[in-house]
C-alpha cells in the first residue's frame, strides 16, 4: 500500500531529532513567567529579608570595628548573604513545579509534551537558576546602595562559577524533592531541616577558622560551605576553604545529582507509577 503524500514519517517513528529547542524554550519561559508574575514575593521579597539580616548583624556585631579574614565584618557578611539567598530561592523554585503538578493532577502537562528527560530537567533547572541570579542581583543592588558596605566584585569568574554551581546544586536537590514529595509538607520538611541548617551553618555569618577543630572538620563536609566560601572569594579575594577543591568538587556533585534526577524521571518513580 502506497503511503499518502501528506504523511512524512511512518507511524511510531520519531519526528523530532536532536534537541527539541522549541519545546525546551517554551517550558523555560513558562517556568520563568510563573515566578515572575509574583516577583514581589519571589524576587524582591527575599532581597528585603536578606537586607534585614545584614542590618541586624552589622548593628549587633559590626559597630565595634570587628574584622573577619582581614575585612570589615559587613563586607565579609555581604557575599555570603547574597549567595545564601540565591541557594534558597533556587531550591524553592525547582521543588515547586512537579510537586504542584502531582497534587493538582496537572503533571501530565510536563509528561505529555515531546520533551526528553534531559530537556525537562534543563527547563526546570534553567528557570530555577534564573530566579537565583535575579534574586542575587536584587540583593547585590540593595547592598551596593547601603552605606558602609562594599560589594565590589574583584574576581567575576569566581563569583559566577560558585554562584552557578550553588544554584545548580539546589536546583537539582529541588527537582529530587519534587519527585519524592507527595504533599507540600514534605517539601517544607526538606527546606526546614536540610536546606536552612546547611546554609546557615556554612560560614555565612562567621569564618570556620574560628571554630574548634571538630566543628571545622564537620563544616568541610558541607557542600554549602564551599559555595559560600568560593563566592566570597570573588568579592574579597580571601577564602577559608581550598578553592580548587570546592570548584571541582561542586561540579562533580552536580553531575551526580543530574544523573540521579535523570534516572528517577526516566523511570517515572512516584510520577508515572
Amino acid at each position: 500500500m502506497q503511503q499518502p503524500s501528506w504523511v512524512r514519517t511512518k507511524p511510531g517513528e520519531a519526528t523530532l531529532n536532536g534537541v527539541n529547542w522549541g519545546g525546551l524554550k517554551t517550558l523555560y519561559i513558562k517556568e520563568v513567567r510563573r515566578f515572575f508574575k509574583v516577583q514581589l514575593q519571589t524576587v524582591w521579597g527575599p532581597a528585603v529579608t536578606t537586607m534585614l539580616y545584614l542590618i541586624i548583624f552589622t548593628v549587633a556585631m559590626g559597630r565595634t570595628g570587628r574584622m573577619v579574614l582581614g575585612h570589615p565584618f559587613a563586607d565579609f557578611l555581604a557575599p555570603g548573604l547574597i549567595v545564601m539567598a540565591m541557594l534558597q530561592n533556587s531550591f524553592a523554585n525547582s521543588s515547586f513545579s512537579l510537586l504542584v503538578g502531582k497534587i493538582q493532577g496537572t503533571i501530565v502537562d510536563y509528561l505529555m509534551p515531546p520533551l526528553s528527560t534531559g530537556e525537562l530537567i534543563a527547563g526546570l533547572v534553567g528557570a530555577a537558576v534564573t530566579r537565583a541570579f535575579l534574586v542575587g542581583g536584587a540583593v547585590w543592588l540593595a547592598m551596593a546602595l547601603w552605606p558602609g558596605v562594599s560589594v565590589e566584585v574583584r574576581h567575576p569568574l569566581a563569583a559566577l562559577w560558585f554562584g552557578l554551581m550553588g544554584s545548580l546544586l539546589l536546583s537539582f536537590l529541588g527537582v529530587l524533592t519534587s519527585i519524592w514529595a507527595e504533599k507540600f509538607d514534605h517539601a517544607a520538611m526538606i527546606t526546614n531541616f536540610v536546606v536552612a541548617p546547611l546554609s546557615l551553618l556554612s560560614g555565612t555569618f562567621y569564618s570556620v577558622e574560628q571554630l574548634a577543630p571538630t566543628f571545622r572538620a564537620i563544616s568541610h563536609l558541607n557542600p554549602f560551605f564551599y559555595v559560600i566560601s568560593g563566592f566570597r572569594y570573588g568579592f574579597l579575594e580571601v577564602t577559608d576553604s581550598p578553592l580548587m577543591v570546592g570548584a571541582f568538587g561542586l561540579l562533580a556533585l552536580n553531575m551526580a545529582l543530574w544523573a540521579t534526577c535523570y534516572s528517577l524521571l526516566r523511570s517515572g518513580w512516584k510520577i508515572k507509577n
